[in-house]
């Protein structure tokens, strides 16, 4: 009995068999990024709305044709937006461009080096765009206090970094990250950080509801074959999870009994 089938994961009412979101930039090509999108196994495709062409050039390759959305969610997000207003706006565009979509990904960063969240503009970005309609999923700090209050502005998730956006460090704070899953009534996943498939696995085993990465699989050596391992490792993640692992303990204990044991 496959229990992976059951095992939904539902954001703004709708529900996904992956719990593996990706990214759709940094690959060579766009057949590239098709092929990594399918060896995920993802469903959910977050695209820059501000450097990835989906309409806005009729001209240009458009990312559309390789990841279409009758077959993937797309998720447009704000990479690439500084402030509050500058979110919103790119959004909105985003809305047009995919007749009427509402799921989106917020994310105003703070500076260029770091590309760390600004949370106060992230706060009111969020407020705008939940009053306008949308369904908002969020990129934050790994601050249990700012996830919660980016859920009771009515966030359809938050997806707190495990460390700096591609620097493919893993998950830095894991007791931050457990605080925010004890709290939260909304999906939470993994954002930003994500460097190999360990990382993914440790993330899931935690509690998080799902994982989003790029650029562990884009700069991967062969991003197909990394996209793949991805996509286990999440699923063995969350079915450790799921499974509830053994009470760590500091003495030994034999796997075989020992009674009856012929000497």
């Amino acid at each position: 009995m496959n229990h992976m089938n059951e095992d939904l994961l539902t954001i703004a009412g709708k529900q996904y068999a992956s719990r593996l979101l990706v990214g759709s930039g940094k690959y060579k090509d766009l057949e590239q990024t098709r092929a990594a999108t399918l060896a995920a196994g993802a469903q959910i495709i977050t695209v820059a709305i501000r450097r990835v062409n989906i309409g806005q050039d009729p001209h240009a390759p458009n990312l559309l044709d390789v990841v279409p959305p009758s077959e993937f969610t797309i998720l447009p997000n704000t990479a690439g937006c500084y402030t509050a207003q500058d979110a919103v706006y790119t959004l909105q565009l985003a809305r047009e461009l995919l007749n009427g979509h509402k799921l989106v990904k917020l994310e105003v960063l703070g500076d260029e080096k770091t590309l760390f969240p600004n949370m106060p503009e992230t706060l009111v970005a969020a407020k705008e765009l939940v009053k306008d309609g949308f369904d908002v999923m969020v990129y934050c700090s790994d601050d249990p206090i700012q996830a919660r209050m980016l859920e009771d502005i009515g966030c359809v998730a938050v997806m707190p970094l495990a460390s700096l956006i591609g620097s493919g460090m893993g998950i830095l704070n894991p007791w931050n990250l457990s605080l925010i899953i004890e709290q939260a009534n909304v999906p939470v996943l993994v954002d930003a950080g994500v460097g190999t498939a360990s990382d993914a696995a440790i993330a899931m085993e935690l509690g998080c509801d799902g994982v989003l990465m790029n650029t562990a699989i884009a700069a991967a050596r062969d991003p197909v074959r990394m996209a793949r391992a991805m996509r286990l490792a999440v699923e063995a993640g969350r079915d450790a999870y799921l499974a509830g692992r053994m009470p760590r303990r500091f003495a030994a204990s034999p796997s075989s009994p020992m009674a009856g044991r012929v000497a």
